[in-house]
């Protein structure tokens, strides 16, 4: 056996030990001689979700790094769910055949001995009839249908689905084609499918056969619809937190670089504008407050703030406190547009959000109070 066989033989058997029911699936019919364990019906509190074709674990979790998401338990009414049939497809009616008048009259003839020996309960006599009518006019959909509907009576929901899609593909407006394959659906657990099915047959033509069944159906349509809902947004939330902690694991190096440049509980001197930028792009990336204090040598106001300045830097640590000269970095007084000192511009995320005009003790704690949150 190559390589590329044992890869898929063991992907085979990982799918066994998650979804055992595999095993019960038609297309593995032909093994012989092997031991299966029987297949067991789903209980209480397990999620059956048969018409998606997967399998899905209550108890097994979603790897999530930190974060788990199990599904919710879906409570199912399976009482009426029927082993599938696993018999050789039915004879089917060749569309290329010319049907003449006498093979209609014919074809009608051999129903109509159906619809008789289905009244006395002779199923298979009638399926034997309706085949020998679709194969004289295998061009009639209700042909097809009304032997759909006859094996959902023999509990041979495969079959009826075969003849229902079969009638559907003739005539896609046909009610009893609808109506026969979504109670097959509904035989075989397929309750999304059944129900779409069932709802189509009730538009085109209503009976009360089809509102019993949707009865049944819809509840379970909805829970497994709900159900998905569910998990589809515990599915779009957990993405969002595992992008949120890339986003994290991302910036992390670049906040630390940024925390580097700023010296925490300490006054910053800045002497030109190749030194202010970056200052406040690391305040920036650590989302954090900077305040650029503009003084002077000369100025009065200035001499009495600046140890203040200096206090409150030791009180924020996390605040970034930047402190211009506006004689030794004209440059940057004359960008910042500065007419008096001392001036205390507040900015944050790259944006200026307040100011101070003057040497006010108060107030200059009072905004950075109010900002540094």
């Amino acid at each position: 056996m190559d390589a590329a066989k044992i890869t898929e033989l063991e992907h085979f058997i990982d799918q066994c030990k998650i979804c055992p029911s595999i095993l019960h699936s038609p297309s593995l019919v032909f093994f012989k001689g092997a031991r299966v364990p029987p297949e067991t019906k789903p209980e209480k509190g397990d999620i059956n979700m048969s018409d998606s074709g997967e399998c899905y674990d209550s108890k097994r979790p979603i790897e999530d790094d930190d974060d788990d998401i199990v599904e919710s338990d879906i409570d199912l009414d399976n009482t009426d769910v029927v082993e599938p049939d696993n018999d050789p497809p039915q004879k089917m009616g060749d569309p290329a055949v010319e049907v003449t008048e006498e093979k209609r009259d014919a074809a009608q003839t051999e129903k109509a001995k159906a619809i008789d020996a289905i009244s006395e309960g002779n199923l298979d006599e009638a399926i034997d009839h309706l085949t020998e009518a679709i194969v004289l006019n295998p061009i009639s959909a209700i042909l097809y249908a009304t032997r759909a509907s006859v094996f959902v009576k023999l509990k041979k929901p495969h079959a009826a689905i075969r003849d229902a899609d079969a009638a559907l593909a003739i005539n896609p407006d046909s009610a009893k084609g609808y109506k026969v394959r979504g109670m097959a659906g509904a035989m075989l657990g397929q309750w999304e499918q059944a129900a779409s099915d069932l709802q189509m047959a009730s538009k085109l033509d209503y009976d009360d056969e089809i509102g019993s069944v949707l009865k049944k159906v819809e509840p379970n349509a909805r829970k497994i619809e709900e159900h998905r809902i569910k998990y589809e947004r515990l599915q779009k939330e957990r993405e969002l937190r595992k992008a949120e902690r890339e986003r994290k694991q991302e910036a992390e190096p670049q906040e630390r670089e940024a925390l580097s440049a700023l010296n925490e509980g300490q006054v910053i001197g800045i002497h030109s504008a190749r030194e202010l930028d970056p200052k406040l792009n690391a305040a920036s990336k650590t989302s954090r407050l900077a305040i650029l204090y503009f003084t002077a040598t000369w100025c009065g106001p200035c001499r009495m703030i600046s140890p203040i300045f200096t206090s409150l830097a030791a009180k924020y640590p996390k605040v970034v406190f930047l402190k211009v000269d506006i004689d030794e970095a004209r440059e940057v007084a004359s960008s910042w547009n500065i007419s008096s000192v001392p001036t205390f511009y507040f900015t944050k995320n790259g944006k200026e959000i307040d100011k101070v005009v003057g040497a006010d003790k108060n107030g200059l704690e009072r905004k950075i109070e109010q900002h540094a949150g």
